[in-house]
């Protein structure tokens, strides 16, 4: 029987077959994904540069933009180099790094989404003691909680996956290396260690599922009963970016977990991994930034900087 051992490599599912749509598949990656550098790049220096976005919120925000930029960097660039070199490998070691990045990050990533429903929680609801429980002693511990979270759970996942015998072959039907696709190449029972991991992981989720729910049904309540409308405004203008986000990563993760089996096709579980791994890192940066006014003043701000910046150097370049 082989073993984990005897495979030195593993070959993705491709998402085009003529070179002609390869070509084109490696040039839609690489919009998407320098999209995706340029928005999260954008807030995350626009919270370090701006003094005004020094708050819970905008630190949690540069958490949420780290994890996306290290989550689309785990897979996209790949499968963007498949496509242009006309390959499908991805070494033994290459894919154990994808699925613990990818577990590490995407897990840190649904409880840094808890941690910020929290906080708005708290600052909606609870105004007054604000400053005492989402300090930033506090704020730093829960988010070393969320990113600690992550790492043990990739570490468990990682070697329980690795550590099984492989036999069915070394094909991996996804355009990146995913848990349940490297199972299915396991021909030993103690896969069932693993499954068993699995479903413990997907119950910390859900129960972050519901105290989101149960906070944004807090949160929805205390807005409504606000007398002013220009406050209602405020608070929905902080939320919505929040709920957008939490439902973009939560839709598209839970339709790729409970798809039904009647209707599964290698290309549609290629396109269903890519709108919740691909997807969700690219727009968070345009959801966040298109109803939050601090931001947007903020981003303004940093470009209209360094335009005029650039303006300067090339104008004392041209003098000299």
């Amino acid at each position: 029987m082989a073993n984990s051992s005897s495979v030195s490599e593993f070959l993705l599912l491709a998402f085009a077959d003529t070179r002609e749509l390869q070509l084109l598949h490696f040039g839609l990656f690489l919009g998407i994904y320098l999209a995706a550098l340029l928005g999260n790049g954008l807030i995350l220096t626009a919270v370090a540069c701006d003094h005004r976005l020094h708050t819970p919120m905008y630190f949690f925000l540069l958490n949420l933009a780290l994890l996306d930029l290290g989550c689309i960097s785990t897979t996209l660039p790949k499968a963007m180099a498949n496509a242009l070199w006309d390959t499908r490998a991805i070494s033994y070691q290459g894919c154990a790094a994808q699925v613990f990045f990818f577990a590490f990050l995407i897990t840190a990533e649904f409880y840094v989404l808890t941690i910020m429903a929290y906080d708005r929680y708290v600052a909606i609801c609870k105004p007054l003691h604000y400053g005492s429980l989402v300090g930033s002693r506090a704020c730093a511990q829960m988010a070393a909680a969320a990113w600690g979270s992550g790492f043990l759970t990739a570490v468990l996942h990682t070697a329980t996956t690795f550590s099984l015998p492989l036999c069915q072959g070394n094909a991996v039907d996804q355009f990146f290396c995913e848990i349940p696709r490297i199972l299915k190449l396991s021909c030993s029972d103690a896969y069932l260690r693993e499954v068993g991991a699995l479903v413990f992981n997907v119950s910390l989720v859900f129960g972050c599922f519901v105290f989101i729910v149960v906070s944004y049904v807090q949160i929805f309540r205390a807005v409504l009963r606000m007398p002013s409308e220009q406050g209602r405004h405020k608070a929905f203008s902080t939320c919505l970016p929040h709920l957008a986000v939490i439902s973009l990563f939560i839709s598209t993760g839970m339709f790729a977990c409970l798809k039904p089996p009647s209707i599964s096709s290698p290309s549609l579980d290629l396109v269903v991994s890519f709108l919740y791994s691909v997807v969700p890192p690219a727009l968070n940066p345009l959801i966040y930034s298109m109803r939050n006014q601090e931001l947007k003043h903020a981003l303004w701000k940093l470009m209209t900087r360094c335009v005029s910046e650039a303006i300067n150097f090339h104008s004392t370049s041209a003098d000299d």
